[in-house]
């Protein structure tokens, strides 16, 4: 298996794994949030919708600048939307992936702001970036969703709320 089969395929599963989480997402509790410095339940949902295309965007570009960008926040107002978005995106950067050679991912590409490198990577590292970025938000997601008493479901192994291990 080659490095782009391998980014696909973990890509494919961290898409299966948010979907059980999204299929739960709860629209009534969108303005929650368990901190003032924490993002909003919805905006924490749609920004991990969001990560799912970011190697659609990575493998053709050189660099994202958030200033100069016309980089919008996804606003979610339905689950309906929320795994619409997450589909969208999934199938770009699985389509993208797929038809990508493995040189495609040596060159540089970066985030900036005003043109100031925030950060660097190759466009593999930036791949792999993105991929730890869904893990890490998703399991946010999952705290909130455990303080609104919402059962989580499975991510890498058996979640507490599986019944049979509980």
């Amino acid at each position: 298996m080659n490095t782009l089969q391998q980014l696909n395929s973990e890509l494919e599963h961290e898409y299966q794994t948010t979907k059980k989480f999204f299929e739960l997402y709860p629209a009534d509790k969108a303005g929650y949030a368990p901190h003032e410095k924490s993002m909003k339940l919805d905006r924490l949902a749609g920004h991990i919708a969001e990560i799912f295309a970011w190697p659609s965007f990575i493998l053709p570009t050189d660099t994202l600048d958030f200033a100069t960008g016309d980089y919008k926040p996804t606003l979610i107002t339905s689950r309906e939307q929320l795994l619409e978005e997450l589909d969208k995106n999934y199938r770009a950067s699985s389509d993208t992936l797929a038809a990508a050679a493995e040189a495609d991912l040596e060159p540089s590409w970066s985030i900036a702001s005003n043109g100031h490198k925030l950060a660097e990577w190759s466009k593999y590292g930036a791949i792999r970036h993105s991929l730890n970025q869904i893990t890490h938000h998703r399991a946010q997601l999952g705290v909130y969703y455990r303080l609104n008493e919402i059962p989580l479901p499975a991510s890498y192994g058996p979640s507490a709320d599986d019944k049979q291990f509980g």
